[in-house]
């Protein structure tokens, strides 16, 4: 791997990610205290970011799973689950030990898998034209310096969501917040196609 590569690779990785850093650390914060939430965060981000490499090798290679008119259908899933988030919050607004943002456990793998696939699937558009171009050495390289991001990626969501100043507001805010985000995520992926 030539260092032009790599370095291609992480600039492209970051700018097409930076919004996932704030979504971890919100889900860090959503899981504090609770067994098996690093596991999850990571193994949630993995699934969800494996699953965006394989659609743009995919069609990098020219196959095609869905059509460019469906993507921004991919909105539905965080905005459903940011509704279903929001929901289970009112609910329970006024029980002491939810008053803190406290949830049952920690983020499953399906739904940070979910929220990070949706939120970048507008990705896979332009990483296809970069495998493409980059032919297959390339594109093993590029996905060797993705792989290696996530879990740096992990790694800063979990730094943010424990910093004292924010673990307070994420604890005091985070289960007003990340529903918000969520929605929004959706809504921004459904109105720019």
């Amino acid at each position: 791997m030539s260092p032009g590569v790599i370095g291609s690779a992480a600039g492209l990785f970051a700018v097409t990610n930076i919004d996932d850093i704030v979504v971890l650390a919100l889900f860090f914060a959503q899981g504090a205290g609770h067994r098996g939430t690093v596991r999850n965060v990571a193994a949630g981000q993995y699934l969800g970011f494996a699953a965006i490499l394989v659609a743009a090798v995919a069609a990098a290679f020219g196959a095609t799973f869905l059509p460019e008119r469906a993507i921004p259908f991919l909105g539905l899933l965080p905005l459903a689950l940011g509704v279903k988030a929001a929901v289970r919050t009112w609910r329970h607004r006024d029980d002491p030990d939810e008053s803190a943002g406290a949830r049952s456990g920690a983020p499953r793998i399906l739904e940070v898998a979910t929220v990070t696939f949706a939120n970048g699937g507008d990705n896979v558009g332009v990483y296809v034209p970069v495998f493409t171009t980059a032919g297959p050495t390339g594109m093993t390289a590029y996905v060797i310096v993705f792989l290696i991001l996530v879990a740096a990626w992990v790694a800063a969501g979990r730094y943010f969501a424990t910093r004292p100043l924010i673990a307070r507001a994420l604890s005091r805010w985070g289960h007003i917040l990340l529903p918000l985000v969520l929605i929004a995520i959706g809504l921004l992926i459904l109105i720019n196609p």
